[in-house]
């Protein structure tokens, strides 16, 4: 199976409105690895490792985010896959 890793930045109200929650629930519901956390800017940064279906899926995902977000922008990197397992909110 092919397993790709990409990170993301969210800007936009993204955070105090359940983003992270819903984000480690979505993950955790297509099988995608990884973690998501605040960041002082106001964004929101997470790592979705997982199969590329997948985690084109999360990335959608966070284009739109939970009912309370207005998302802006999602800033989207690959990384090298470093076999991560579970899904953190940090």
């Amino acid at each position: 199976m092919s397993v790709q890793r990409l990170k993301v930045v969210v800007t936009g109200r993204v955070q105090n409105v359940w983003y992270r929650d819903s984000c480690r629930n979505e993950a955790l519901a297509r099988g995608v690895a990884g973690w998501v956390r605040n960041c002082s800017a106001g964004t929101v940064e997470a790592v979705f490792e997982g199969s590329p279906e997948a985690v084109s899926q999360m990335v959608s995902w966070c284009r739109t985010g939970p009912p309370r977000a207005r998302v802006e922008n999602v800033e989207v990197t690959e990384e090298p896959v470093r076999n991560e397992a579970g899904f953190l909110v940090r």
